[in-house]
């Protein structure tokens, strides 16, 4: 199963993941495992015996043992900005090198600013000093939530971190575009991708999403495996899997992109779409509602293939949620909703 074990902040999406497109930009100290870990999927592998040529191999950000005054720090860029809301501070495998103590600051700064400008701009404190226990997740909710691209996580005064996450809400930047050639094809050149989740767009529930996360549907990017979208198990009984999604903002879809990359034996054999103008609808209201509209009849899939539907879409309507309908079962890498904000 592709899952992270373990207490997450439901309902947030994590604006420094590897897979949102977030970036460890440097450190001071990783002298026995590189920073670039603290952001990669899972809460980090312990193989007993292996070992480099500095010491225990650490899946995690690890410094050495500081000797005088000071403390560690590592500087990262999030996959998109955002109010982050809560965070998670994993020390697992970490048992008697964790630190003691951590904080977290943030700012607002260009994509791409150099390390070197970050380490002397002003930060503001999101997280003030906190006990850490070791081997654990440490969650801790953020005490200030003014919309930051850049987080600095500190370290008192040394030690490793297996995982930093940021839970939060993403404040989209919408001339930003997440497309390749293929893409750029059939997509106009003014639309956007409403239901991205960089644009804020966010999966509410499914019916099932055993092999993969509901998210995994709207993260940046091509998936790099089958593990990286969303799968249902095999239905053993009549009906079929759906997936319902909030949109990053208000619009109407022109065009739909289902990609089922990766999946070739376990594809849904074939996807429908609809649609609902609600907002602000409670999440039990949207699950029971008669007012959706499709928009994709039900439509055959092929396997591992990226199917762009335009002309088959029979309504264009404003709308502020999804439904994707999969039968009966299956895996979808990625859902690309593209068109204008109403």
């Amino acid at each position: 199963m592709n899952h992270d074990s373990g207490a997450t902040f439901n309902g947030l999406l994590d604006l420094a993941a590897a897979s949102m497109g977030g970036k460890v930009l440097g450190a001071n100290d990783d002298f026995f495992a590189p920073c670039e870990n603290l952001i990669q999927a899972g809460r980090g592998e312990f193989i007993p015996g292996k070992f480099t040529d500095r010491g225990k191999w650490m899946d995690g950000w690890e410094s050495r043992r500081k000797r005088g005054p000071g403390h560690d720090w590592c500087v990262l860029e999030l996959g998109v900005r955002g109010k982050v809301l809560g965070f998670d501070v994993d020390t697992n495998h970490f048992l008697g090198n964790h630190p003691p103590f951590a904080s977290l600051d943030g700012l607002l700064a260009p994509k791409g600013t150099p390390l070197a400008e970050l380490t002397g701009a002003s930060w503001r404190e999101l997280l003030p000093q906190v006990p850490l226990r070791p081997g654990s997740q440490n969650l801790f909710v953020a005490s200030d939530t003014e919309v930051v691209s850049h987080l600095r996580l500190n370290i008192f005064p040394d030690g490793g971190v297996a995982r930093l996450r940021a839970y939060g809400v993403a404040h989209p930047e919408w001339d930003a575009r997440d497309r390749d050639e293929e893409a750029d094809a059939q997509i106009p050149g003014d639309a956007v991708d409403l239901v991205a989740a960089r644009n804020g767009g966010l999966a509410l529930v499914s019916s099932d999403a055993f092999f993969g996360p509901m998210n995994n549907l709207i993260l940046p990017g091509r998936a790099a495996d089958m593990g990286g979208g969303w799968e249902t198990r095999r239905k053993r009984l009549p009906g079929h899997d759906f997936i319902l999604l909030r949109l990053g903002a208000r619009g109407v879809i022109g065009l739909a992109e289902v990609d089922t990359a990766h999946f070739k034996g376990n594809f849904p054999d074939r996807c429908s779409i609809e649609v609902l103008d609600a907002p602000g609808a409670r999440i039990t209201d949207l699950v029971t509602s008669e007012s959706w509209v499709p928009i994709l009849p039900e439509t055959k899939l092929s396997a591992d293939k990226r199917h762009f539907f335009r002309d088959a879409l029979v309504a264009h309507l404003p709308a502020t949620h999804v439904r994707l309908r999969i039968y009966p079962d299956g895996g979808v890498s990625r859902l690309r909703l593209w068109g204008v904000r109403t």
